[in-house]
């Protein structure tokens, strides 16, 4: 691996889909931390679209590290007709949202003018913007998006299967198509790289995403909730979830702890997730400080059902010593061989039964916190991570 602190700075050109800050978004903490890593020695230029209200401190925190910031809004109007314009294509919905001439223009404009080393583009929505460019340039993946759509898909009700077919497809394809666009991929699980139906997928680096452990630390407080979970819940697969645990998990629960609290923590709570709120479900919308919560809680619990990925959520309690109890959906991308660091569960009973065992053993739920404190900071480090990043842009290894 070449010598980092003696490496030639290159101009990086960086394309995402969404403005990283705040971090709300596991695609916006994940680019924060690349960008933030890898602007230690190289100059970074970023281009990020926005499709939301625009953070007031957004632009001062990353131009504290960015080279360039330039961020394009996408209004409703350009959204709706480009949406339009891809569904009688065969591209995805998923670029045809986030696409937009103009954008297209400024992007080429730009790279005339700082003529870069290399291009980042983070998600495939970003590929229609450099794929055509004729300078190194690297696509990450992050995770496989058809699969999380058919999983989506087989869960709809029958009138949306037909539209989640129609982009799992199109997506599938894509992924496809666009892999030889790139000089470099990269993604976050052994997983996912697996499902990408590429007969070069095993090319793509695995670069998984880490934990700020300056951050994400133990802290000794008064534990107000039982159990805690934790995302954006406007998400589906969050949503799905928090519903699985509030109406399915949570009743038998009740039989033996009537006064337990859960409390759902993330931000632009859907209106499926505001309805589970009651006498033992708090609904939070969006935190500051979301340690705070994490602290005063016993227990993480995450029953993924969908959805594709590393699940940032379980990295940051681990780091925070919470014992955690989730899925074999979200279990397996973090590559767990026993339940000595986490607790994996497939059915109802098991889950009340984890969680029964973690509250009435105090040995076992100080050896789980432990044990999963101790694995996420052997294998979850953002320096580790973004190392390997910066090697394969440098290097392309």
């Amino acid at each position: 691996m070449q010598d980092y602190n003696i490496c030639i700075a290159l101009k990086i050109f960086v394309v995402l889909s969404r403005v990283p800050y705040p971090l709300e978004k596991g695609d916006k903490l994940r680019a924060y931390n690349q960008l933030k890593a890898l602007s230690k020695r190289h100059e970074i230029y970023l281009f990020a679209l926005n499709d939301a209200p625009l953070n007031r401190d957004a632009v001062n925190v990353l131009t504290s590290f960015c080279k360039e910031v330039h961020i394009f809004h996408l209004s409703k109007i350009t959204i709706w007709w480009n949406l339009l314009r891809f569904l009688f294509s065969k591209k995805p919905l998923q670029c045809g949202y986030f696409y937009s001439k103009r954008a297209k223009r400024k992007v080429n404009a730009l790279l005339t003018s700082i003529n870069p080393d290399h291009i980042y583009a983070q998600l495939i929505r970003t590929a229609e913007y450099v794929k055509r460019q004729k300078i190194k340039k690297t696509l990450d993946y992050q995770d496989v998006l058809s699969k999380g759509l058919f999983r989506i898909m087989e869960q709809s009700p029958v009138w949306k299967r037909f539209f989640y077919n129609m982009e799992y497809k199109r997506v599938k394809q894509y992924e496809t198509d666009i892999f030889d666009c790139f000089d470099n991929k990269t993604i976050i699980t052994k997983v996912d790289r697996d499902l990408i139906e590429h007969q070069g997928e095993g090319k793509i680096t695995v670069i998984p995403n880490g934990v700020d452990f300056d951050f994400f630390q133990p802290v000794e407080c008064e534990k107000q909730f039982d159990l805690i979970f934790t995302g954006n819940m406007s998400y589906t697969p969050n949503v799905q979830a928090a519903e699985y645990l509030v109406r399915t998990i949570l009743p038998p629960l009740l039989e033996k702890y009537p006064h337990i609290k859960i409390v759902l923590c993330g931000t632009t709570p859907s209106s499926k997730v505001l309805a589970l709120q009651g006498k033992h479900v708090i609904v939070t919308g969006w935190v500051e400080d979301i340690r705070s919560y994490y602290a005063q809680s016993r227990i993480f619990i995450a029953p993924m059902q969908l959805g594709t990925g590393l699940q940032n959520k379980l990295l940051e309690a681990m780091a925070m010593k919470i014992p955690c109890i989730t899925s074999p959906l979200a279990s397996k991308p973090l590559d767990i061989v026993s339940q000595t660091e986490i607790l994996v569960c497939n059915s109802v009973l098991g889950y009340i039964d984890a969680i029964d065992m973690l509250l009435t053993q105090p040995e076992r739920y100080n050896d789980i916190a432990a044990n999963g404190h101790e694995f996420v900071k052997r294998k979850y480090s953002w320096e580790t991570t973004n190392n390997a990043l910066e090697n394969l842009i440098v290097n392309g290894e």
